[in-house]
């Protein structure tokens, strides 16, 4: 059974930072594509992504080179670095993971889902 949970979520001033984390357990971390979604009015919307490899990542465009992901296989964990925080990256944040051997940038691609964090930028 797949278990997964967020920390890292807060309350920050416009132009600040916040560093999600998400912990993984009982998967084979280290084949998995890993991702932070966020939502939007219809559905989730990816922000980063990161391969099994952690060779390729993708970024959604609002993320302009401010936010960073990146993975660390010995602890079975991944992370969103979101720098230069704007009031509309305010949001619930998700991470999602998924057994493959590319990185996967689709909602529907990703079976294992976090609880979520909660990012709140004030102006």
């Amino acid at each position: 059974q797949v278990s997964m949970w967020e920390s890292g979520g807060g309350s920050v001033q416009s132009g600040g930072s916040v560093r999600l984390s998400c912990v993984v357990a009982g998967m084979n971390f280290k084949w998995a594509s890993l991702a932070w979604f966020r939502q939007a009015p219809r559905e989730q919307e990816l922000v980063a992504a990161i391969s099994p490899d952690g060779a390729s990542t993708s970024y959604a465009d609002f993320v302009q080179g401010r936010f960073t992901i990146s993975r660390d296989n010995a602890k079975n964990t991944h992370y969103l670095q979101m720098d230069s925080l704007k009031p509309e990256d305010t949001g619930t944040y998700t991470c999602a993971a998924e057994p493959a051997t590319r990185v996967l940038t689709l909602q529907r691609e990703y079976k294992y889902w976090g609880h979520g964090a909660m990012v709140s930028v004030s102006s």
